[in-house]
């Protein structure tokens, strides 16, 4: 039931929002009764569920996704760096790092996570290892000892 109020809410949102209209009473119930319906028919076709609309993560990505934005900023300039060095010190290196995190959605926002960042890329993910590429060993190691691992995992809702 949670979990059809959050959908309808949301499609609501996006359609007032993208349609523009806040004045007209037919066209708001119309588009009421659309999103209405769109939430019914898709949870009695049971393709609503907490993976594909993960209701259960939304409080933690207020702190996840902007210390991950500072991740990204500084994995660019690490990789501009590299770049603009007149001796090109690259050091590719393949390496697995250990996934903490017991859910699918959790382990797929770490191993996205690790990819968003400049100079890493998950390869392959697993069980609980991910494989990783990365352009340089000092990236390989500042992964590895990043709390990345750790903040993917409590998103899942549990302090890891």
């Amino acid at each position: 039931m949670r979990l059809g109020l959050s959908l309808i809410l949301m499609l609501s949102g996006l359609w007032l929002l993208w349609s523009g209209h806040f004045h007209d009473p037919l066209l708001l119930s119309l588009g009421a009764i659309s999103c209405l319906s769109v939430v019914l028919l898709s949870i009695r076709m049971k393709i609503v569920d907490p993976e594909g609309h993960p209701i259960h993560i939304g409080f933690q990505l207020f702190f996840y996704i902007p210390w991950l934005i500072k991740e990204i900023i500084l994995a660019n300039i690490d990789v501009t760096k590299h770049i603009l060095s007149p001796k090109l010190k690259l050091s590719p290196t393949l390496f697995e790092v250990e996934a903490e995190q017991k859910s699918e959605l959790a382990r797929m926002i770490y191993a996205n996570s690790i990819t968003l960042t400049p100079g890493t890329v998950s390869v392959d993910v697993i069980k609980d290892k991910i494989l990783v590429h990365s352009l340089t060993e000092e990236a390989a190691k500042a992964l590895i000892d990043s709390d990345m691992d750790h903040r993917a995992a409590i998103l899942e809702g549990k302090d890891a």
